[in-house]
């Protein structure tokens, strides 16, 4: 690992009082503003109405002692608002966004992380190599190399010095909670700077959790607050940390992905705080003004929340649910026991960081200059400037930049995405499967025609071998990664019993078996779900036309 450098952490207890002062001044001096412009639809009574109303309603669904302590404080804060006059509007105002940034804002201790640092990587090797007490400590500290076990690629020089030109958004893919565990590890073990990130508030409910949560910068995020304050404070105090220097880490699809796809969607307004940050910083005169996001996908052979996802997703797609309180990652057990069968195995997951952007979603050289298609070393000042000369926020110009960067990270989500043994055999099943079934829909599949459904090894290795064949020609046009054991030559046989080593290894019911010579589909939901990994690259062509199998 490289020489240790000084980043920058994550905000500390020193500056977290005035960024919280610094948020709720800023959200209430907006929500003044817009209600003087107008007046009948964004009054500041009804901004503070907005959020009594949706926290009443939240409290009829959670009557924990917490959410009994948060309505007696909204109810005192707001006591007196029908006769209120505007600087008692203001000031209650200012007390529900200052109550909820001090609610959001991390403990982050630099001792408590110098600690983690030092003693989290030999924990980690430990759990992940599936050590005994006793190995680790015979082996002590000739520990094996996680890094056999994560495979971490990417030009990690040039965000290297992006860091410490500006500030850097890492913008991951999200399949499971992990992410923000393993990508914390990997930023560490790579001499990246260590990031601020949102965590669902659950987690913190987890005393050791809540530990590593906060010593590597974690604020929380409470995805059942869902009325317009809130929302207000958690995108300025993104906004805030970012114009401070703080890196950060965003999931900019929102939640894990259900369906097991790679992200298509994106959610725009978090992504939009990079830019928003960058104009303020240019209007502030900051000496680094700069912004870069760092597109990383985070790759798992297999998903811990799996089963529970793709469940969610195919009770109601496109409607689900957002919030999942108690799925896989929630029961430590289970958790502990995923994490050793998964890192016991070699090339277990892949971390793949994309080419840097800017807020405008342009790539941009390793001196962190804006770059045209052609190389042409362009001046981002002009992009937010007006028609006087100045820099200025502009709403409807800022959302179509935002919505290019949405659409430069998809692309690149979409190129850098690694495809392992385990997508590549459920991908290559379920298309098998629907080949034998024209015109059948996902649903029908899954309850009718899939159910007890086996194919003759050689069968399945034939079609492998054509998907394999098609991945690499892929992966030479740019348009995917492979990782694992899938690689040029002769491989589809040791890409069939990777993916079932690690499809027998952890989930109750195996998602494919192989049994007398014949490959067993056990799981048609989780089947699909690594299928759909895979969807979207064009893959479904090789199962076009003509017979797949005998």
């Amino acid at each position: 690992m490289a020489e240790q450098k000084n980043w920058r952490h994550p905000v500390g207890d020193k500056e977290r009082g005035d960024i919280i002062r610094a948020v709720a001044a800023r959200v209430v001096a907006g929500r003044v503003d817009d209600a003087q412009a107008h007046p009948d639809k964004n009054a500041l009574e009804y901004v503070i109405n907005d959020t009594l109303f949706h926290e009443k309603q939240r409290a009829r669904e959670d009557r924990s002692e917490e959410m009994k302590k948060e309505m007696e404080f909204l109810r005192a804060a707001t006591h007196g608002l029908a006769s209120a006059g505007d600087d008692k509007k203001k000031a209650m105002l200012h007390k529900l966004a200052q109550h909820y940034a001090e609610d959001v804002a991390g403990h982050f201790d630099p001792r408590v992380f110098a600690f983690t640092t030092k003693v989290l990587p030999y924990g980690l090797e430990m759990l992940f190599n599936a050590f005994s007490p006793a190995m680790f400590f015979k082996q002590f500290p000739n520990l094996p190399d996680l890094q056999a076990r994560i495979t971490i690629r990417g030009d990690i020089d040039h965000i290297r010095r992006l860091a410490r030109r500006g500030t850097v958004i890492v913008a991951p893919t999200h399949a499971s909670n992990m992410d923000s565990l393993c990508v914390g590890w990997a930023l560490n073990d790579l001499d990246l700077p260590p990031v601020s990130y949102g965590a669902g508030k659950g987690l913190f409910s987890n005393p050791m959790l809540s530990f590593f949560m906060n010593s590597l910068g974690a604020y929380k995020v409470d995805r059942t607050v869902r009325h317009a304050l809130y929302k207000e404070v958690l995108k300025q105090y993104s906004i805030m940390i970012l114009e401070r220097g703080y890196h950060s880490l965003f999931f900019p699809g929102g939640t894990r992905s259900r369906s097991g796809e790679v992200e298509n969607k994106l959610k725009l307004g978090l992504l939009g705080t990079g830019l928003t940050a960058y104009v303020n910083n240019l209007l502030s005169g900051n000496k680094r003004p700069d912004i870069y996001i760092v597109p990383l996908t985070i790759n798992y052979p297999i998903v811990l929340e799996a089963s529970t996802l793709i469940d969610d997703y195919l009770q109601d797609v496109g409607k689900s649910r957002y919030i999942i309180l108690d799925d896989e990652f929630s029961k430590p057990a289970k958790m502990a026991n995923f994490v050793i069968k998964l890192m016991g195995s070699e090339s277990s997951m892949a971390l793949q960081f994309g080419p840097p952007l800017d807020p405008f979603g342009n790539r941009v050289d390793e001196d962190g200059n804006t770059v045209d298609p052609r190389g042409r070393v362009v001046d981002t000042a002009t992009y937010v400037t007006g028609a006087d000369g100045s820099v200025n926020h502009d709403a409807a110009r800022d959302a179509e930049y935002t919505r290019e960067l949405g659409d430069a990270l998809v692309d690149i989500y979409h190129t850098h995405t690694v495809a392992l043994s385990t997508h590549t055999l459920a991908f290559t099943l379920f298309n098998m499967l629907k080949k034998d079934n024209p015109g059948a829909d996902v649903y029908r599949l899954l309850r009718f025609e899939g159910e007890g459904k086996s194919y003759p090894e050689h069968e399945v290795l034939q079609c492998l071998e054509r998907v394999v064949a098609r991945l690499l020609e892929l992966e030479s046009a740019g348009k995917i990664k492979i990782g694992g054991v899938l690689r040029p030559g002769e491989c589809a046989r040791e890409v069939m019993y990777a993916a079932l080593r690690f499809f027998g290894m952890y989930h109750t019911t195996p998602v494919v078996v192989r049994r007398a010579g014949r490959i067993h589909i056990n799981d048609l939901n989780l089947l699909l779900f690594y299928h759909n990994r895979l969807t979207g690259f064009g893959l479904e062509q090789v199962f076009a036309g003509g017979d797949t199998h005998e």
